[in-house]
């Protein structure tokens, strides 16, 4: 079946999210950048799961069981490790 995704667009809208995520993290925004950079793994994996292998381009590196779980596992530690991260005494604002 032919798409007009191109091969490019899957890796593209997982970096796209991932420097969302560090431009927050760099602006001091540390939990709204933590979560992104998550999401950006649970994107890729989402992403590896529903595209077919000849369109999910770089996001395929091994068998698409493993690839899953090295995006996900990942994506949902960074995701509540961000969103338990609290004010302390290094916090600017």
């Amino acid at each position: 079946m032919r798409t007009r995704l191109p091969e490019w667009a899957p890796a593209a809208i997982v970096l796209l999210i991932a420097a969302a995520g560090m431009t927050r993290v760099l602006t001091e925004h540390w939990r709204q950048g933590g979560v992104l950079l998550g999401g950006a793994l649970l994107v890729a994996a989402a992403l590896r799961v529903a595209l077919p292998p000849e369109r999910v381009g770089l996001l395929a590196i091994r068998s698409r069981v493993l690839d899953v779980v090295c995006y996900a596992v990942p994506g949902v530690v960074t995701v509540l490790l961000a969103v338990t991260i609290t004010r302390s005494q290094l916090a600017l604002v």
